[in-house]
């Protein structure tokens, strides 16, 4: 159904080719994987299916690209757009229309296709992504996770016979994920759709991915095969198969499931604290050093659980919860509600966030997260309750004032670049915050390296932009800092860098507070998680205690490795050295 033939695509002004060599075949009916670190050119490979590259993007391709038969030199977007349903990194890029519906609609009437037909069409979609209550929505009141979900049921609706997805799941919670990554494996498996996809988030998708394609690095010729058989060399891979490769299992497992199989001997190997049964109370006492316990992350004393969502029905009026720390506050939120028209995006929630603290705010799309990042930053005024950062208040607070006190990445990298090269955004970025000329570009450069000063912010990947935003609030080193999905286009590897930043900045004191659906870096870097719903926060605890107890929100090797209370494949090396 697809065709690579030693394909080669050269950018204008780019010394080397972004890929080059790539030849392989995606079967009809199959779902192929791309992976590979940030920046080696997945996104071209999947522009180069559907014709916008080179027609779009300009620059030179060499070699073949065959789509259900038809070349891609020669034939343009348009003429595919009946065979190839795309959606790129950014979501927005792709919308047309104001509203739900109408954007579901939208590619069906550009195909000419019956209103008897489009209608059916519209509401199975709405129905197999949970876009229902949606519907009449405007697209500009939506959360990141649910404009995703829009962006995929677009595609779906004119019903092509082949799907590319560029991180099809980075802004979606993992219930929203499983269901996406469901209506895939139908799509593949009952009607033969053919699907390629680039994802970053492989603890995700690996078990569903028929094969895999590798891009070891830019430029380099790509490696392909079975799944096992090409995580056992990837540069990339998921917690589970970094917990196989630790283990010595051979093959190693891609699921969970597989994984429990054989984890017997490593439980007995780690021995270490039993999970409390249900209704039991959590042990909180500190493991005692040696192999059994894992690694222990020094924080700020953990908050008073919350009580329950149906009890706080009956508690609106009850007192402000108590300081969460004795350490200084950084920030305050007290009995903070917020409506966006006729939506309440937040109600009575209350929030500490004490210096050299990390809280990982975790939640289905549409909870509130980022309405609640927006509100500590100033972008958002209370409709009720009170906030209030470094003594201030932050809707009235001017900018050059509140940028010396907090910083945010939002989830669209871009709205923060405006510069046209790297080098320029830095050199804004350390005049803005008063800092040593070069303190911006050091951190880009340990965030990703390889990112030159005269690259266009928009010639970069998601990651790259992402990390370049993070180094342009970080060059003010704000005492809160404030992270929206901040690992979305991100591999292992930058992500892991991302943590080590993090954990340095939190322990010079800095308060961080990130939403993330990535339940791995809340497990890897998170001292408290605070789960939200429809608006309210319905959890606030130590990361292990809340994402253990979740079969939503708990890591891979949680899983595992459970009724032992271990979060990261970093826990168990150590435990076992």
């Amino acid at each position: 159904m697809i065709r690579f033939e030693d394909v080669s695509v050269t950018y204008e002004g780019a010394g080397e080719p972004t890929v080059q060599g790539v030849d392989f075949e995606v079967p009809e009916g199959e779902l192929v994987l791309l992976v590979g670190p940030s920046g080696v050119g997945k996104s071209t490979v999947l522009s180069a299916v559907s014709g916008l590259v080179p027609h779009f993007t300009g620059g030179t391709l060499r070699g073949r690209v065959t789509v259900a038969g038809r070349d891609t030199r020669t034939h343009r977007p348009r003429e595919l757009a009946d065979v190839v349903g795309t959606v790129g990194q950014d979501p927005l890029a792709h919308f047309v229309t104001d509203t739900v519906e109408e954007e579901l609609a939208y590619g069906m009437e550009s195909l000419g296709l019956a209103p008897e037909v489009m209608r059916r069409r519209v509401e199975e979609t709405l129905d197999l992504l949970g876009l229902a209550d949606l519907r009449d929505r405007p697209i500009a009141t939506l959360s990141g996770g649910q404009r995703q979900r829009v962006a995929i049921g677009s595609v779906l609706t004119p019903h092509p016979r082949v799907l590319v997805l560029d991180e099809p799941t980075s802004a979606l919670d993992p219930a929203a994920a499983e269901e996406v990554l469901a209506v895939l494996q139908r799509l593949v498996h009952d009607l033969g759709t053919t699907v390629l996809l680039a994802e970053h988030r492989l603890e995700r998708v690996i078990q569903y991915a028929d094969r895999v394609v590798l891009l070891p690095a830019p430029g380099a010729a790509p490696r392909h095969g079975e799944p096992a058989e090409v995580m056992a060399v990837s540069p990339v891979y998921p917690p589970v198969v970094g917990l196989g490769r630790l283990a010595g299992w051979s093959p190693l497992p891609l699921t969970v499931r597989d994984a429990r199989r054989r984890a017997s001997s490593l439980r007995d190997r780690l021995g270490g604290p039993r999970r409390p049964a249900d209704g039991e109370p959590p042990h909180t006492e500190a493991a005692p050093p040696g192999p059994g316990a894992p690694a222990h992350r020094p924080a700020p004393e953990a908050p008073p659980a919350l009580p329950s969502p149906r009890r706080r029905l009956f508690r609106r009026n009850s007192a402000p919860l108590a300081s969460p720390t004795a350490a200084p506050q950084v920030a305050e939120v007290r009995g903070l509600g917020v409506r966006r028209g006729p939506v309440t995006a937040l109600r009575h929630v209350d929030l500490g966030v004490a210096g050299g603290e990390t809280v990982a705010l975790m939640g289905r799309n549409g909870a509130g997260k980022s309405t609640l990042l927006g509100s500590l930053v100033g972008l958002v005024e209370p409709t009720a309750g009170s906030v209030r950062v470094g003594g201030a208040v932050p809707h009235r607070t001017v900018p050059r004032e509140l940028v010396r006190r907090v910083g945010l990445v939002p989830q669209e990298p871009r709205d923060l670049l405006y510069a046209d090269t790297v080098a320029a955004e830095c050199t804004a970025a350390d005049r803005d915050a008063g800092a040593e000329p070069g303190t911006c570009r050091a951190l880009v450069s340990g965030l990703l390296p390889g990112i030159t000063d005269g690259t266009h912010p928009r010639d970069l990947s998601e990651g790259q932009r992402l990390a370049l935003a993070l180094a342009v609030v970080l060059t003010a080193r704000p005492p809160l800092l404030l992270l929206d999905e901040p690992t979305r286009g991100l591999d292992y590897a930058a992500k892991a860098r991302l943590v080590a930043v993090l954990r340095e900045l939190a322990a010079e004191g800095h308060a961080i507070v990130l939403a993330t659906h990535d339940v791995e870096l809340a497990a890897e870097i998170a001292h408290r998680v605070v789960l939200l719903a429809d608006g309210e926060v319905i959890a606030d605890g130590p990361t292990a205690e809340i994402v253990v107890s979740s079969p939503s929100f708990a890591p891979q090797v949680t899983k595992i490795l459970a009724p032992q209370r271990w979060l990261t494949v970093a826990e168990v090396r150590e435990a076992l050295a």
